[in-house]
């Protein structure tokens, strides 16, 4: 029985399953590994549960997720994994990855910025 109960930020469930959260620098690879695997469209956001910007997309972010089912959506926080996440220097910072690469990136919020970016990478 684990003494370190698992982390990651606490998700509503979604309509279709496309979003997770990364518990750890071991699970964030296990993510990462799979967008390069299976090269679906991938979004993932950088935040921290101290960045008030984050907290302030992050609802649009989750309803998003509903919007777009083709694409999978991954929060990352800064905190709970920071080997994996070192090189982000600002939060919210956007990445969005098609066929196992990186295409694009984001730095900050703004709910229509971030719906029309998921819609050019949809």
């Amino acid at each position: 029985m684990e003494d370190n109960p698992k982390k990651g930020l606490e998700l509503p469930s979604n309509r279709h399953g496309n979003l997770k959260s990364a518990s750890s620098d071991q699970n964030f690879l296990e993510i990462l590994h799979n967008i390069k695997a299976s090269k679906s469209p991938t979004v993932i956001n950088y935040g921290a549960s101290w960045c008030e910007v984050c907290s302030q997309i992050l609802p649009a972010f989750r309803r998003l997720s509903n919007d777009f089912p083709k694409l999978s959506f991954v929060y990352a926080d800064i905190d709970e994994c920071p080997e994996t996440t070192r090189h982000i220097r600002y939060t919210p910072t956007f990445q969005f990855y098609r066929d196992g690469e990186r295409v694009d990136e984001m730095f900050g919020a703004g709910e229509e910025r971030l719906h029309d970016r998921l819609w050019l990478h949809s």
